[in-house]
């Protein structure tokens, strides 16, 4: 099963991506608490895309594509932005209390695998989350 969406970078969009995401998770064994924390880093995700690679621009292209794999879930998420290097991205430590600069260890605990994939123009960012279990719930 493969799922897509295109929208602009417009904040308000953010709304219909975390729905898009909750119907591709509906059929599938996770927790509400997992599905929760996938749908927020995804959510945060595209909030680093809006503020980062595209400067808040409202009209700039994100494609995301849901994937069913055999052992869980991948989520490739695709700007056409400036580029930031993987390594120099870092979230600020959690020991430290302040606002902000908590996005980057929310998308790394929401997924067992995170890829930057620099391209060309922009960025592909890669998220993937296994099942608990081999077994899913079939789809229909």
């Amino acid at each position: 099963m493969k799922s897509e969406i295109e929208f602009a970078s417009h904040p308000a969009n953010l709304a219909l991506v975390r729905d898009f995401v909750r119907q591709f998770l509906q059929p599938l064994i996770f927790s509400e608490m997992e599905k929760d924390l996938i749908v927020l880093g995804l959510d945060e995700a595209c909030t680093n895309i809006i503020r980062y690679a595209y400067d808040h621009a409202p009209d700039r292209l994100i494609c995301l594509v849901c994937e069913l794999l055999a052992d869980g879930v991948r989520f490739r998420l695709r700007d056409f932005g400036n580029q930031c290097e993987p390594d120099k991205m870092h979230g600020r430590p959690l020991e430290l209390i302040q606002p902000g600069g908590l996005g980057l260890h929310l998308i790394r605990r929401a997924f067992g695998q995170v890829d930057y994939n620099l391209k060309k123009e922009g960025t592909e960012l890669v998220l993937e989350k296994p099942f608990a279990h081999t077994t899913r719930i079939d789809r229909k």
